[in-house]
Order: C-alpha cells, then structure tokens, then sequence
C-alpha cells in the first residue's frame, strides 16, 4: 500500500458517526446479523452491534476483529474492519480460515462518544467471575472523589489534581496508574468501573461466541482495536496479562517484536483486571491469540473522561444540551483525531496487522 492509496482509502473508511460508520459496514457486509441493544441513541434510534462471518462455517481456524470495546474507540476500530473488507482479506482465505467481524460491540458507547456501556461500565473490565469476590482497588478509593469531583470548577479541579500530585508523589506514578487504570468494582459512575453483573455488550460477546461455536475452533487470533495510550498515530499491539509469557512469545512469531505486555513492562497500559482477553482465554484457553492493537492521540485523556464521567453522573439531563454536546465532541475528538496524518497512520498499521493475522494460518 502506497503513500497514495493509504490516504484515499482513509477517506473511504473512517466515518463521523456511529450511524455513518453502520451503514457503511452494512453495505460491505450485506449478510451480517443483527444484535440490539437495548438502549438507543442521541437521536433515539434504534442501536446494533453487527456481525459478519467469511469462510467455511466449520473452519478449524478463526480470525476476529473486535471493534468499539470501549464505544468511542469505535470509529478507528471499524475503520480497520471496513479496512479489512476493502483489501479482500475475507475473499483470499488460507483453507479451513474462517473471518468473524464483530462491528460496534458497545454500540451505546460508540453513539454516544462515550467510552463505557450504557450501564456506565468500562467493558473490558467487566470479564471478570462476580461469582467470586472482586477484586480490590484500595488506591483508586483514596483517588475517587478527585478523579470525578461533583464539582469542576477552576478551584475544584485544581485541588483535585493537586491530590493526585500529591499521592503520585508519595506512591509513584506506576502504583498511581495501577490505582487510576486496572479497574475497580466499588464506585459505579467512577472511571474505569467494571460492573457489578455482566453487561448487555458483554452478553451480546457471549452470546456471539456461542452463535458461531467459536469454542469449537483449534486456533483463534483475535484483533480488538482500541485508541488513546500512546505516542500519536503510533499502534502498539498489546497483549494483556492473562496471556502470560507464552501469549506474548505466540503473538511476537506472528506480528514481530513491536508487541508489548503490561507483564513484562514494556507496554503503554498497566496490568489491568477483566479484560476481553480474559474472557476468551476462558473460552478457548491456549488456543487463542489476543492482541489490542492501540493507537495513540492526545495526552489530555483524564481531562475528558472526568468531564464525561461528571457530565453523565451529575447532569444527565443536559447530555444533549450544548454543554453536554460540547462534552461528547471533546471525547469524540480525543479517542478519534480526525486528522489525515493520523487516519493514514491507522490505515498503515491496520492493513500490516490484518495480511500478517491472515498469513498466520497459511500452512
């Protein structure tokens, strides 16, 4: 792909809007199916996560694009499946290769701009067992009330990031991104929340799964877009810690040594609790290959998840005044730089990860 081609085909790809961005994965994809949400949008149209399956139905061997895990991440993520489709990666399958696309799997948060589902709740959080206890965040109880003050005035956000200073300061800024990042299960409208039952989206996953018996395939590589950690325009692909050494080793043999593990430090993220991957390794266990291929913008992100997150929280009625619009394009603009340079960078990045996922399976 030319300087050329990856610029006219960014232009066809990335889209504006949920709505835009379902119709044009409709269009390439005529046979998906179909799973409502139960919540709707802004407007108060009806919401789908869409899905699309190529190859031979009982195919030994499975590619999955994931995109919108974390809603407003959504417009790089299905620019990557429309990416996909536009190459003709589903046409020129290895034998026994089957392609599953899962299109705007948190579709609340994709059309909202929002980066957690319509129960407030931080998707790739929400994959844990709540049978069992769940796990303890002590640090981010000490951070909540600064984190998302009920009050954002100038003086207020200023004591607030005086507090995280301070306990960065005390505790280093690992433990202090470990503490805001990996999740908590105790402040239900707090950043990064992961729950207390399973969402809608992460029933739709599973339900998904059990559609297509992917539980039955040998080998599974599953692609799950996301935006926003990083150097600008930059795809890191992360694996997580529920992969382990031998995860990491599997994905480096495929895509090369720029994957990263919060395990092993060298990744963008800190090691976080309930992630998808954890939901597949319970799935499939070594059979499947996890990477989150994670695109860079802005580093100002705490800055619009606590106007998010107050916005919701404290003033739903205004979401859709010119206050709470203001809100959602700053989050809208943050997850999702609609600048040429950084929707060809995505282009560039996304069509090497899709020709090495499918060249993995050619025996």
């Amino acid at each position: 792909m030319n300087l050329d081609v990856a610029a006219q085909t960014a232009a066809i790809v990335f889209s504006d809007t949920y709505d835009d961005a379902r119709r044009k994965f409709l269009s390439r994809a005529p046979g998906s199916r179909p799973y409502k949400c139960g919540s709707t949008g802004p407007a108060g149209e009806e919401l789908f996560t869409d899905v699309a399956y190529f190859g031979p139905v009982d195919a030994s061997r499975l590619v999955v694009l994931v995109s919108a895990t974390h809603g407003v991440e959504g417009y790089c993520g299905s620019a990557g499946q429309l990416l996909f489709l536009e190459a003709g990666f589903h046409e020129k399958l290895p034998p026994s290769t089957g392609v599953l696309i899962i299109h705007a799997l948190n579709c609340y948060g994709f059309a909202w701009d929002r980066r957690v589902t319509a129960e407030g709740v931080d998707l790739n959080r929400n994959f844990v067992d709540f049978a069992a206890p769940l796990p303890a965040n002590p640090g981010y109880e000490e951070l909540a009330d600064h984190l998302v003050p009920a009050d954002v005035s100038e003086a207020s956000i200023a004591r607030a990031e005086a507090a995280i200073a301070a306990y960065q300061a005390k505790h280093g800024v690992p433990n202090f991104r470990v503490a805001y990042t990996s999740g908590q299960y105790t402040r239900p409208g707090g950043m990064f929340y992961g729950g207390a039952e399973p969402t809608e989206a992460r029933r739709t996953l599973e339900q998904i799964v059990a559609d297509y018996d992917v539980a039955s395939r040998d080998e599974v590589l599953i692609v799950d877009c996301h935006t926003g950690l990083g150097p600008y325009g930059y795809g890191e692909l992360q694996t997580e810690q529920t992969a382990g050494r031998e995860g990491y080793e599997k994905a480096i043999r495929i895509f090369g040594a720029s994957v990263t593990s919060p395990e092993l430090g060298n990744s963008s993220s800190a090691a976080i609790v309930g992630t998808q991957d954890a939901f597949w390794k319970r799935v499939l266990g070594e059979r499947r290959i996890y990477i989150g291929p994670e695109f860079g913008t802005y580093p100002s992100g705490r800055t619009v998840l606590r106007q998010d997150h107050w916005l919701f929280n404290y003033h739903p009625d205004e979401v859709d005044s010119d206050l709470g619009r203001e809100i959602r394009r700053a989050t809208r603009a943050h997850y999702y730089p609609q600048a040429s340079d950084w929707k060809e960078m995505v282009v560039w990045r996304l069509h090497q990860v899709h020709r090495q996922a499918v060249k993995a399976f050619v025996r």
